[in-house]
């Protein structure tokens, strides 16, 4: 994905556009909360999600919440590897159903729908190559480098005595090693993604981002709207798959060709 992003004076809605809808909610999935905000609005709201939570209940609940809000598009960050029609996996900790489940028809508006690490990482991006990791209940990661956003699953990688760093940097990883123990690895895990990604610098969200007493040199902590920021942005992509209320997938034709860069 690549697209020239525009910010508004606050920051946080893009800049207008004519060829870009002006009404957008954003709609942010995670184990816990699902958070909404909409454009024109200051403050998000909050539902609590959680095992039970399945996409059926998801969009009725969100239906609810927003009722008092105009809205004409949406963006989803949904937990888990997304493909051009929607969540490609299962989330761990919501319900089941999420795969092939029409978020276009539920809403009966067109729906764009990211991973939801790529969404915070899209709203913390200011250029150059960012790495990003989300610290909630598991770990999000994805890497952008000159407005290409490559989504990661970095919670997959090892980390000695048979644990991966979903398992160390996760909220269980957290409650079990203790506040002091779970920042050291962080911190150093954090340096051997920065060197390896050749990162000019890594922003760190999610909640357990707090925790991090001393911040690193070269590392961020994300703002708490920098996923809502990233979903107005997700509507400037330009080779994002919109999907319908009909069931088709309208997105821009893929280029006949790659065009290959040096980053």
């Amino acid at each position: 994905m690549s697209s020239t992003l525009g910010s508004s004076a606050d920051g946080l809605a893009p800049a207008p556009d004519a060829t870009v809808p002006q009404r957008i909610l954003v709609i942010d999935v995670g184990g816990t909360k699902i958070k909404i905000l909409a454009s024109g609005q200051s403050e998000p709201r909050k539902i609590s999600s959680g095992p039970k939570m399945t996409p059926a209940r998801m969009v009725e609940a969100v239906k609810e919440l927003a009722e008092d809000w105009e809205y004409d598009v949406i963006s989803i960050g949904c937990p888990g590897i997304v493909g051009d029609h929607g969540p490609r996996s299962e989330p761990g900790n919501l319900g089941p159903g999420w795969v092939g489940f029409d978020f276009a028809a539920a809403f009966g508006k067109p729906v764009r729908i990211m991973n939801d690490a790529a969404m915070q990482a899209l709203g913390g991006y200011e250029g150059g190559r960012m790495l990003y990791l989300g610290l909630g209940t598991g770990i999000g990661s994805t890497l952008i480098a000159e407005n290409v956003i490559v989504p990661l699953e970095l919670g997959q990688l090892p980390y000695g005595d048979g644990r991966t760093l979903f398992e160390v940097l996760g909220r269980a990883g957290l409650e079990r090693m203790g506040k002091a123990a779970w920042r050291e690895a962080l911190v150093g895990i954090v340096h051997s993604l920065m060197s390896a990604f050749i990162a000019d610098y890594v922003v760190l969200g999610g909640g357990n981002a707090k925790e991090l007493k001393d911040v690193p040199a070269g590392v961020h902590l994300g703002n708490n709207l920098n996923a809502f920021r990233g979903g107005f942005r997700l509507w400037h992509l330009e080779d994002v798959p919109t999907l319908a209320a009909d069931g088709t997938v309208p997105g821009p034709p893929k280029p006949a060709h790659a065009e290959w860069r040096v980053l």
